[in-house]
C-alpha cells in the first residue's frame, strides 16, 4: 500500500533535525521567550502559538538546522588537539588465557 505525499512530507529525511523560532519587533513575547531554543523537527511547538496575541499575522517563522545540538561537543572538536593519557598502565599480570603467558 502506497504512503500519501501529506504523510512522507511530515516525516524529516534526517531523524535529527531541528529548528528554532525566529521572531521580529512585531512577535508576541511567547514567541519571544522561545527564542533560541532549538526542537527537534517533529517536537516543534506550531505556529502560530497557542499564546500568540497576533495569531492572525503571525510573523513568527522556522529556521531549519542538520542538527539540534548548537555548538562542539568535546573540547577537540574546537581546539584539534586530542586528549593525551598520562596515566601509566595499570595492569600489573598477565591474563589467564593460556595464551597470554
Amino acid at each position: 500500500m502506497p504512503v500519501s505525499c501529506a504523510r512522507m512530507a511530515k516525516q524529516p529525511a534526517n531523524p535529527w533535525s531541528a529548528v528554532s523560532i525566529v521572531c521580529t519587533s512585531a512577535s508576541c513575547a511567547a514567541a519571544r521567550a522561545l527564542k533560541g531554543q532549538r526542537y527537534l523537527s517533529a517536537e516543534a511547538p506550531r505556529l502560530p502559538l497557542s499564546d500568540c496575541t497576533s495569531a492572525e499575522a503571525c510573523p513568527c517563522v522556522y529556521r531549519k538546522y542538520s542538527d539540534r545540538r548548537v555548538g562542539p561537543r568535546r573540547e577537540a572538536d574546537t581546539t584539534g588537539l586530542k586528549r593525551s593519557s598520562t596515566n601509566p598502565e595499570r595492569r600489573s599480570s598477565r591474563g589467564r588465557r593460556s595464551t597470554d603467558h
